[in-house]
């Protein structure tokens, strides 16, 4: 059984910046960044259900060229409050160059820091309707059933939603990396 010092939490209060939710900041390294803003948020539960208040989740993601460069540092990281949500704010992200001629679909990479995780979670975030999901090669990977735990729905304009479980029947795909 690991102990509170072989997890990767709980000591998320000195990493927690909450102004890092917001991509945007103006006092940020993307001040002035052009693009699509966006809100992506969601809800973190355990295998039982049971909220996950306590984890810290970091984001990163290509410009909305698809480039990842030093103009645009896609990078935030929140951690989730007492209902167990988190939110950034932050510029929609284009179509990335795959392997050979292949396009990944615009997608956010999110990693989960947990306490009883020894390590953090990795999985990426997708958006409903763009067409590039249907050849994203990751994407084709992942079992037709199970594809929707990477898909974030649109729930008002500009905001997407993508809810993550860490266990259990419906629970998230991760990421081996």
């Amino acid at each position: 059984m690991a102990t509170a010092h072989q997890t990767a939490g709980p000591y998320w209060h000195l990493i927690d910046f909450p102004a890092w939710a917001d991509v945007l900041r103006a006092d940020g390294p993307n001040a002035g960044a052009q693009g699509e803003r966006i809100v992506i948020e969601g809800t973190i539960t355990d295998g039982d259900g049971a909220l996950v208040t306590d984890a810290m989740v970091e984001i990163w993601h290509a410009d909305p060229a698809g480039r990842y460069d030093a103009e645009f540092q896609g990078f935030g990281r929140c951690a989730t409050d007492a209902e167990g949500r988190f939110r950034f704010t932050t510029l929609k992200p284009g179509p990335v160059p795959g392997r050979g001629n292949t396009l990944q679909a615009p997608h956010v990479q999110i990693a989960i820091f947990a306490r009883g995780l020894l390590s953090h979670l990795t999985t990426r975030l997708y958006f409903a309707g763009e067409a590039l999901n249907e050849t994203d090669p990751l994407l084709a990977l992942v079992p037709a059933e199970r594809r929707a735990t990477l898909i974030a729905e649109p729930v008002s304009p500009g905001t997407w939603q993508l809810d993550i479980r860490l266990r259990g029947g419906a629970e998230t795909v991760f990421l081996d990396i």
